[in-house]
């Protein structure tokens, strides 16, 4: 036995019980997605915005969204029915690893391929400059998108993981970064996410003024990552009413129900799940200091990376011990693109690598510090995505039992673990 596993050993792990958290579920049915598409993009207020023949760009990001092949097909099936020809551009700054062949990888791995749309992909990191900020930065935008008769915005809109303002993550983002690709990310980051709330406006109206911005589709989720809003914009409802849509979906925005924990433990993180591999609204982890939320955890233990990152590990570094399996899926070249990019450094720091999860756990409580040991308060979550069914210790149950939005469904069991000593 190593000298870790010795320190650790006589660390004792608490039962867990799973419990179901209540939010609220309102969304659009999935075979109703076709027909609100099309009711969006048709709206008198758009009508005449698409000309037989015109070529029009689709943007697509890099994150996981419910429905977005679907709903991607819908756009272009609505193209199509006003005779244009469409096509999908990634509009994700640096992400997948600041290639065209990345970010192609990154969108079909969401199932965004030509076949399940129907229209071509054109991926490119070549960009053109359009135009200049009021302080004189250049603004730069995808080559493709730019050279198109018509580009519609389509993205989602909710809470941003490393700023606050009246833009986070939504259409201006993803115009001001997303199509700017990895030049134009570059630019508009080298003022820090301090700078984010006044940018994010700035370089988003130039795209908007300078280009050929037909629409917008905004896609808002609920609380269990499912549709709830597909909503469409013209180019200067995009200014108006997007800071409106984003105060709705805060409000949709599920929670873990607790205050705080010593330890919280995340069984996977990825690019798909959040552009910090997870959400620091859930997770209360922010990678800078321009913004506040979730659990108060004393410790984070991440475990595992999802497929869909593609070895992309951003987030690892708001972690404070993780394990093996994950850091051997950890490739630099898709991962170091962000921060070189981004310039935050602080989300790919190394934590403490265990062996193996079961030590990653007893790491995590014993380097609490004073917490009842004997009932340590232990949160488990598959990922920050999927919070409705989720473990807690034993220690927590009375907490639980008190809040009508909580359902306890089992009784405190043993954590399960493998022959590796790796949770299952």
């Amino acid at each position: 036995m190593g000298v870790i596993a010795e320190l650790l050993k006589s660390t004792p792990l608490p039962k867990m019980v799973k419990i179901k958290e209540k939010f609220d579920d309102t969304c659009i049915p999935v075979d109703q997605i076709h027909d609100t598409v099309f009711e969006q993009l048709g709206q008198k207020k758009l009508e005449g915005m698409i000309k037989p023949g015109m070529r029009i760009a689709i943007t697509v990001g890099s994150r996981g969204i419910s429905n977005i092949p679907l709903i991607v097909r819908s756009i272009a099936d609505f193209v199509k029915s006003q005779g244009g020809q469409p096509f999908v551009v990634p509009a994700m700054g640096s992400h997948g690893g600041a290639t065209a062949e990345g970010q192609r990888a990154v969108i079909e791995g969401y199932g965004v391929t030509e076949e399940a749309i129907g229209c071509p992909i054109l991926s490119s990191m070549e960009t053109v400059e359009i135009g200049h900020t009021e302080e004189g930065q250049p603004v730069r935008m995808d080559k493709n998108a730019y050279e198109a008769d018509g580009i519609i915005v389509c993205g989602r809109i909710k809470p941003h993981t490393g700023f606050r303002g009246p833009y986070e993550s939504g259409l201006m983002k993803m115009m001001a970064i997303g199509l700017g690709k990895q030049a134009g990310a570059e630019i508009i980051h080298q003022d820090g996410f301090g700078h984010f709330k006044k940018n994010i406006p700035m370089f988003g109206t130039v795209i908007l003024r300078n280009s050929k911005v037909i629409c917008g589709l905004a896609l808002v989720e609920n609380a269990y990552d499912h549709t709830r809003e597909i909503v469409g914009l013209t180019p200067d409802e995009i200014i108006t009413e997007e800071p409106v849509i984003l105060q709705r979906a805060k409000s949709y925005m599920p929670r873990i129900l607790f205050d705080s924990c010593d330890v919280l433990i995340v069984d996977e993180i990825g690019k798909n799940i959040s552009g910090d591999g997870m959400d620091p609204n859930i997770s209360g982890r922010f990678p800078t200091p321009y913004a506040t939320g979730g659990i108060d955890a004393q410790r984070v233990v991440v475990l595992d990376l999802t497929k869909e990152s593609h070895g992309n590990a951003c987030g690892i570094g708001l972690a404070d011990v993780t394990c093996m399996r994950l850091f051997e899926k950890f490739d630099k070249e898709a991962t170091y693109p962000n921060a070189i990019t981004n310039t935050v450094t602080g989300e790919l720091k190394i934590p403490m690598i265990m062996y193996n999860d079961k030590q990653a756990i007893q790491l995590g409580i014993k380097s609490c510090n004073e917490i009842d040991r004997a009932h340590p308060r232990v949160i488990r979550i598959k990922n920050t995505m999927q919070i409705e069914t989720i473990e807690i210790s034993e220690g927590m149950l009375e907490e639980a039992a008190q809040n009508p939005d909580i359902e306890i469904l089992t009784q405190p069991e043993e954590m399960h673990f493998n022959e590796q000593d790796n949770l299952w």
